[in-house]
């Protein structure tokens, strides 16, 4: 969505339009719920974190600087609820559903496939929290090392180290 559009939607919701609301909501609910969900490995962890992150933007909408992009502005909202609920439960168990397709595969079967995308993940919920975050918003939400460096307030150079000693720790946990 454009930026322009998202301050006028904002500005909308500002003046009382709810309705308004609806369609930032409609805009940015599957990257929101992916990152929760690749994050978790639950899907009704996916569904409150998505639910909240939500609430809490519409809560603050008149902290948010028009001159930004809103999906900046929300994808950190969400890292930091994501963030928070899983300091709370660090001891959770990992779903063993979780296939997700992080990295380019070229194999052969979709039985291939599938068995890969779940070591993958398997070896992804095994990295520390900040590591699995950055590679999944740079490998599976497709974002920027800029957009990412602006989410997390890191340096661009220490964001692309960061992805690349994750990459190289996620080859090291899938070789074991």
């Amino acid at each position: 969505m454009d930026q322009k559009i998202e301050a006028e939607i904002v500005a909308k919701v500002l003046k009382g339009d709810r309705k308004a609301y609806a369609l930032l909501v409609e805009e940015y609910k599957s990257p929101l719920y992916n990152l929760a969900y690749r994050m978790t490995g639950n899907f009704e962890d996916a569904d409150d974190l998505t639910q909240e992150a939500f609430i809490r933007t519409y809560q603050y909408l008149w902290r948010y600087d028009p001159r930004k992009k809103l999906f900046t502005w929300l994808y950190t909202i969400a890292l930091n609820l994501i963030k928070n609920h899983y300091k709370k439960n660090r001891k959770h168990n990992i779903s063993e559903e979780l296939s997700v397709y992080l990295l380019a595969d070229n194999s052969p079967s979709p039985e291939t496939k599938m068995i890969e995308a779940q070591e993958i993940s398997s070896c992804l919920l095994r990295l520390e929290y900040e590591i699995r975050a950055l590679l999944i918003m740079k490998y599976q939400q497709e974002l920027s090392f800029e957009e990412i460096a602006e989410i997390t307030g890191k340096s661009l150079s220490a964001v692309k180290m960061s992805i690349y000693r994750g990459l190289e720790k996620l080859k090291e946990l899938m070789n074991e």
